[in-house]
């Protein structure tokens, strides 16, 4: 039995970093407010202009909702327009309408993994907390809560130092074909920038999770600490859960 709990417990603390991370990709994927601002702060009104396709702020709003439209619908590939001189204009040509297929798959699969460890996670805190084993949910939320700022340091890390590579690297593991570099308005909507931006919102929201849940484990810990040591110095005193 004491097998199984331990089992059961690293598994735990394997999934919280697993659950927190994927679940500030979904958070960020399907934030309007991080594709608005991305798109106000690189110009990219100006840059669609530029290049022919006059937009208002209005019509970018339109694309950063028909974007996480597009991601959480059943719809195979992705359709936007943008109105020019009272006539619907296709955004994307045919190789960029390819990759943002498979970057909806990649987004699928993180929902897919973010579902997979939340359901265990809560599983198991439902469990402990039917057994009453407040303290070992709350070492175990602490250490996952640490593990996860540990693996958000060497992302930050990254990220800061090397971002172009890691960036590029990632393309390379995660797509099968090159339409990934195919060029077009999807270059002039989401430029280097925007992803460095987003990468950074994405640990920067992890890290606030990972330091609530891991903070809510260390202080249950630290205040029945105290109790204990009061209850030694007073025997008559009942020792905490």
């Amino acid at each position: 039995m004491k097998i199984i709990t331990r089992v059961a417990q690293w598994l735990f603390v394997a999934c919280l970093p697993v659950m927190i991370l994927t679940g500030s990709i979904a958070w960020a994927v399907n934030s309007g407010w991080l594709y608005t601002a991305g798109f106000e702060k690189y110009d990219v009104a100006d840059s669609l202009a530029e290049n022919g396709l006059p937009v208002t702020r209005a019509d970018l709003k339109q694309v950063a909702s028909g974007f996480i439209r597009y991601f959480n619908s059943g719809d195979e590939y992705i359709h936007l327009t943008i109105p020019v001189r009272g006539q619907a204009v296709e955004l994307f040509n045919q190789d960029e309408i390819i990759h943002f297929k498979d970057v909806k798959g990649l987004f699928r699969l993180d929902y897919g993994v973010l579902l997979v460890t939340f359901l265990y996670c809560a599983g198991f805190t439902a469990v402990v907390m039917f057994r009453r084993k407040y303290r070992l949910l709350a070492r175990d939320l602490a250490i996952g809560g640490g593990v996860t700022l540990g693996i958000i340091a060497l992302l930050g890390i990254g990220i800061a130092f090397d971002f172009d590579n890691l960036f590029y690297e990632f393309h390379l593991i995660s797509f099968s074909n090159q339409f990934w570099s195919a060029e077009g308005n999807m270059l002039l909507l989401f430029p280097g920038g925007f992803w460095y931006d987003m990468a950074v919102y994405v640990i920067l929201f992890a890290a606030g999770l990972a330091l609530v849940l891991g903070g809510v484990g260390g202080v249950y810990l630290w205040r029945a600490r105290r109790k204990d040591k009061r209850a030694r110095g007073n025997p008559s005193a009942v020792k905490p859960a």
